[in-house]
C-alpha cells in the first residue's frame, strides 16, 4: 500500500562513482512517518511534493477585497463599544485596556496581534492560569468572543482576514510541516470553521487532566485538518457562512 503512493517519479544521480535514487513523495505525514530508517535504503534520499492546492491569485484577491469591505464596512459601528470596552478592561484588570501580542501569520511571520485585554497579571501559561487571571467581566468578554473587536484593524493592516485559521502563538503553526504548511499560505483569520467547532475549547480543556498534552495530541491536530480543508473547498460564499454563523450561531 505505501509502495503505490510513491509518485512515479525518481532520478538517478551518479557523482563520483556513487549512483543515488531521489524518490519524490507525497507530503503525507502518516505515510511520511512510515518510512522509518529501518525501511529506508541508505541510497536512497526522500523528497516531497505538495498535491493540496492554496487558493489561487484571483482567490486571495477576491478574498482581501471582501475583508477590506466589511470591515470598513464595520468599523464605524465598532468604535464606540470598542472605546467603552478597553475603558471598563483597563478598570477591570488594572493594566492597559489593550492587549498586544506576537502571533504566527502568513507564511510565518510574526505580527502583534490585537485584543481586549480580559485577564490579570502576565502568567497565562495553561487554562487553569487562565480561568485563575480571568475577571468577571473578562470572561464574558472572551465567551461573547468581543475581545476580539480590536482585531478588525489587523484585517486593515493586511496581517489577518475576517475567516481563516487562529493565529497562534510560537510552537504551532511555524513547526508546520509537508503539507500541512498550507496553512501558512493565507492570512490568519477573526473566525473559521475550526474556530467554531472549539469555540468552547477553555471548557473542554479544563475538563482534562493534563491541558497542554490533550491540546497538542487532539486540538491541535484536528484544528490543522480543518483549516487545511477550509483552504481545499474555499469560496466566498463559505467565507460569509463561517462570519454568519460566529455572529447569530
Amino acid at each position: 500500500m505505501a509502495t503505490a503512493t510513491v509518485m512515479a517519479t525518481a532520478m538517478v544521480v551518479t557523482a563520483t562513482d556513487i549512483t543515488k535514487t531521489i524518490a519524490i513523495l507525497p507530503c503525507d505525514n502518516a505515510y511520511s512517518s512510515s518510512l522509518n530508517a529501518s525501511r529506508r535504503p541508505a541510497s536512497h534520499s526522500y523528497e516531497c511534493i505538495m498535491t493540496l492546492q492554496p487558493l489561487t491569485r484571483r482567490q486571495m484577491l477576491i478574498k482581501r477585497t471582501f475583508d477590506l469591505s466589511i470591515s470598513i464596512l464595520l468599523l464605524p459601528f465598532a468604535i464606540i463599544p470598542l472605546i467603552l470596552l478597553l475603558v471598563m478592561a483597563r478598570i477591570s484588570t488594572g493594566a492597559p485596556g489593550l492587549f498586544v501580542q506576537q502571533r504566527v501569520g502568513k507564511d510565518g511571520v510574526l505580527f502583534p496581534v490585537y485584543k481586549i485585554r480580559s485577564l490579570k497579571g502576565s502568567y497565562h501559561m495553561d487554562i487553569h492560569a487562565i480561568q485563575q487571571s480571568e475577571t468577571s467581566f473578562g470572561r464574558w468578554l472572551r465567551k461573547s468572543k468581543l475581545d476580539e473587536i480590536p482585531q478588525l484593524f489587523n484585517v486593515l493592516k493586511g496581517d489577518m482576514s475576517l475567516v481563516g485559521p487562529r493565529p497562534d502563538v510560537e510552537g504551532y503553526a511555524d513547526r508546520l510541516t509537508g503539507e500541512d504548511r498550507i496553512i501558512l499560505t493565507v492570512r490568519p483569520g477573526i473566525t473559521g470553521p475550526a474556530t467554531l467547532k472549539y469555540k468552547d475549547e477553555d471548557r473542554l480543556l479544563a475538563q482534562q487532566q493534563d491541558p497542554m498534552d490533550y491540546n497538542d495530541r487532539v486540538i491541535w491536530p484536528d484544528k490543522v485538518a480543518i483549516n487545511k480543508q477550509y483552504i481545499q473547498d474555499w469560496s466566498l460564499k463559505s467565507d460569509v457562512y463561517y462570519l454568519w454563523a460566529s455572529v447569530f450561531a
